[in-house]
């Protein structure tokens, strides 16, 4: 699996780039056997749970469930996708799961997911979940020396 996820990322770098901090760091496979490692250790201890996206029998992205706040109940989604793959529906369905997910399995009672302010797609994917925005947080990520600001949208579990 590390080398699909490096194919992908080295063939598509610039454009997941443009939305996402760690593609420059993503040099060799070993960094996604790292992540892999690393999602596997946080599945274990309920700290969050990272899912290969597959469509049509080919790795597309990932979506995860993150920085889980057991004491709030409260976690945060993440997604990437490859260029290739986009506009098909996937990353709307993969997050409409991993929100059921977060809410039956893991227990949450809010999720939330942060995008790019200039990142429309993104944001067109909390929009059709009924997300509702809660705010923009300006200069919330240092983006290859740009501070750019993000949309955070948040769903609770009685509001779906």
């Amino acid at each position: 699996m590390p080398k699909k996820y490096y194919k992908i990322v080295s063939e598509q770098h610039d454009y997941l780039a443009k939305w996402l901090v760690w593609p420059p760091l993503a040099t060799s496979e070993a960094f996604f056997l790292s992540c892999i490692e690393k999602a596997r250790l946080e599945y274990s201890q309920g700290k969050g749970m990272v899912c290969a996206m597959i469509y049509q029998g080919e790795l597309v992205g990932n979506v995860a469930l993150m920085n889980i706040d057991n004491d709030l109940k409260v976690g945060e989604i993440c997604y990437w996708i490859s260029q290739t793959y986009q506009g098909k529906g996937i990353i709307t369905r993969s997050v409409s799961k991993m929100i059921d997910v977060s809410f039956t399995e893991f227990d949450l009672d809010k999720i939330r997911i942060k995008a790019c302010v200039e990142n429309t797609p993104s944001r067109q994917v909390c929009e059709r979940l009924n997300m509702l925005l809660e705010g923009i947080t300006p200069k919330h990520e240092n983006l290859h020396g740009i501070m750019v600001a993000h949309a955070v949208y948040g769903l609770s579990k009685k509001e779906q």
